[in-house]
């Protein structure tokens, strides 16, 4: 007859537990739902206590107790967060991350606004499986298609491929991926029961149409008013149709409806309806309402007919308008807005189209391609050449003087500042003036929302909350002003976690995560085989110039697999899984004095290489942490003991022991060790297998 273990009792954090006598003092927590970080616990295998995570504090205890290696005593008052108990798990910790070489993110997800996971939507499209990466695209942004195609894509900017030879196309294949699973009837995860709360959003722009999306997933109840006939925002009124048909932003939108998101157009607050009766209506409020007037251009002459601003001109063209530009157009300034407007005064039939922009081009914040692509459609550029004055005939514009500009010294953003050439000057003819230099917030309406500095709507940059109670705003109506859609996407979807917390009375403010990122060069990348990045396929110029229909024609399947498969992989496989990354969270973690412990890249760590040798299994000792885990699993567990500690003192590293071929087949069959890492510093090489 079996004898049970008698029952004892502990206090923990001040909360009676009960357990039983030979149970570790984790063993009790964790069956009485109180969580202990450790990393080298097992339950297969014997206490360890090697990674000093789990330490508690024991009353009447001189030192910190391991918990995962400490039995439970009758009447023991236990503390597992104290100030002591907490010091030392983060001193493990940061000793712990200062000797990891391990990406937690890929470089391309790190540069994105929204965070989208890129690695493992380029990833899932180098398998063929789009829905999946659909999927993942839209665990961060709810508009794939249409981003794909008007992104600046700074994930790109990031990619390490570029050591190689160019980066991965990753905006491109987003929306390939996009366009196949709407064309197959879309994807829309799951939503959360109905929590019968309301959220009124206010701005149907690519900030608004997030919120709505994921707020409306987790279960509440979602109204966006638009002033507009339609919804999309920049994306329908500021991009042009040959970059974004709206077929395709309706789509997604249709999506987005078919959640159960009321949307109301046609509607203003202070029109409609006051900002005060609006937030009466909701539980919450985020405002989302853009930048939508542009920036005057600042020179005499500025009020002649004939002299528009550049979102004002994009919108009139979106909302099917033919304004008067004449035969000869300048747009002034060198972004993206100036290059929609100047390629669409093209396709509205203007003989002659000139940018005029006060630097050169290598400083213009436009994307090459668009700055190419309009030169290819016959755009002339005026560079180092600023408005000085537009003059007019009869109260129109009949032409532009220009001041001739040099580069001085750089200014605050890097960029060598313009100074005028004294008493150079330039004349064009010119029957029309498009500013496309900046956009400006219009916040009437919204009365007793604090304003910055800059007369635009102050919220906080981690939680979103504006001076008001449960009004939140985002995008560019606020702090640092108009910016790219793919920013006010990230907000907006941030912004959705708060505010569905603070509607559950959870008042969270918004953490970064803390992540490790390694240092490469291109001497990391040597052996690679250069692969030319897929060009996009792009309809004719002398063709394109004249309608407003798509220019770019999309990838085939072929070249979209083999381009997603150039992907090096760098973020972690085990991310979501690794116990370290969610250790290392726990306690606010300082990237620059980890770098510090490393001694800022000349400190001794731990050598870092990856080998194959275990056949079924890559190990890469960057990742690795000497938790002897998978040592103690093949020795302990499985019997073999094909793995072992080698060395002494800090170089001691985990090598395998193949003698007989026979152990190969155990090792491949196996995969124990794997499973029981805490970090991923051992992967299952599925893919190489199947070859």
């Amino acid at each position: 007859m079996s004898h049970m273990k008698a029952r004892i009792k502990l206090t923990i954090n001040g909360r009676v537990c009960s357990g039983r006598a030979g149970q570790t003092i984790l063993e009790v927590a964790q069956n009485n739902g109180i969580e202990i970080p450790n990393l080298c616990h097992n339950s297969e295998l014997k206490h360890y206590g090697g990674c000093s995570l789990c330490v508690v504090e024991a009353e009447n205890s001189p030192k910190l107790l391991r918990a995962c290696a400490t039995e439970a005593q009758d009447g023991q008052v236990i503390y597992t967060e104290s100030e002591r108990v907490v010091r030392t798990r983060k001193t493990s910790i940061e000793l712990l991350m200062s000797d990891h070489d391990g990406d937690c993110r890929g470089p391309c997800v790190l540069k994105c606004p929204a965070s989208v996971n890129a690695q493992g939507y380029v990833q899932a499209i180098a398998r063929g499986d789009d829905k999946e990466a659909v999927r993942i695209i839209k665990e961060r942004l709810p508009i794939p298609a249409s981003i794909g195609r008007v992104c600046p894509h700074p994930c790109e900017g990031g990619c390490r491929r570029q050591m190689v030879e160019q980066s991965i196309s990753i905006a491109y294949l987003k929306y390939f991926a996009a366009d196949r699973v709407l064309a197959a009837g879309g994807y829309v995860p799951p939503k959360a029961a109905a929590t019968g709360k309301r959220v009124g959003v206010i701005g149907g722009g690519p900030g608004g149409l997030t919120a709505a999306y994921y707020l409306s997933l987790k279960g509440n109840r979602v109204t966006i008013v638009d002033s507009m006939p339609q919804m999309g925002g920049m994306l329908r009124y500021g991009i042009p149709e040959y970059r974004l048909p709206k077929k395709v932003l309706d789509q997604e939108i249709d999506e987005i409806a078919s959640l159960g998101v009321e949307m109301k157009n046609n509607f203003r607050i202070g029109e409609q309806m006051s900002f005060e009766e609006f937030k009466s209506q909701y539980d919450a409020v985020v405002l989302a309402i853009g930048a939508w007037s542009s920036t005057p251009i600042g020179c005499p002459g500025e009020d002649l007919e004939g002299v528009m601003g550049g979102i004002d001109f994009l919108r009139q063209v979106a909302m099917g308008e033919k304004p008067n530009i004449g035969d000869k157009v300048a747009v002034v300034g060198g972004g993206n807005t100036a290059m929609d407007a100047c390629r669409t005064a093209v396709r509205l039939g203007a003989k002659e189209v000139y940018v005029v922009y006060r630097r050169t081009e290598a400083e213009m914040p436009a994307e090459q391609i668009e700055i190419d692509e309009a030169r290819e459609e016959g755009v002339v550029y005026k560079f180092l050449t600023n408005p000085a004055e537009i003059i007019g005939e009869n109260g129109k514009v009949k032409e532009i003087k220009l001041q001739v500009m040099e580069l001085g010294e750089p200014d605050e953003s890097g960029r060598r500042r313009p100074v005028p050439v004294p008493g150079k000057f330039e004349t064009l003819p010119v029957t029309c003036v498009i500013g496309a230099i900046g956009q400006k917030v219009n916040v009437a309406g919204f009365e007793g929302v604090e304003l910055n500095k800059k007369g635009i709507i102050a919220a906080d940059e981690t939680s979103y909350r504006t001076s008001m109670e449960g009004v939140f705003a985002v995008g560019d109506a606020t702090n640092r002003g108009a910016s790219i859609a793919i920013e006010a996407i990230g907000e907006a979807r941030r912004c959705a976690k708060v505010v569905d917390l603070y509607l559950h009375g959870v008042q969270v403010p918004y953490q970064k995560t803390y992540l490790s990122v390694r240092d490469v060069s291109p001497e990391d990348y040597k052996d690679f085989i250069k692969l030319p990045r897929a060009k996009m396929p792009t309809r004719d110029p002398e063709e394109r110039k004249h309608d407003f229909e798509e220019i770019n024609l999309g990838f085939s399947e072929a070249q979209a697999r083999a381009e997603a498969s150039r992907c090096l992989d760098c973020g972690c496989f085990d991310f979501t899984e690794c116990k370290l990354i969610r250790c290392a969270n726990l306690y606010e973690l300082q990237p620059e004095y980890i770098a510090r412990l490393r001694g800022n890249g000349c400190g001794k760590i731990h050598p870092s290489f990856k080998e194959k040798r275990l056949v079924a299994i890559e190990r890469d000792q960057g990742k690795c942490i000497l938790c002897n885990q998978c040592v103690r699993i093949c020795d302990e567990v499985v019997g073999k003991s094909l793995l072992g500690l080698v060395g002494r003192g800090f170089s001691t590293v985990i090598r395998p022991e193949f003698q007989k071929s026979d152990a190969i087949k155990d090792c491949l069959n196996c995969l124990e060790c794997a499973e029981a890492c805490p970090t991923g510093a051992l992967r299952i090489r599925e893919n190489e297998l199947e070859d």
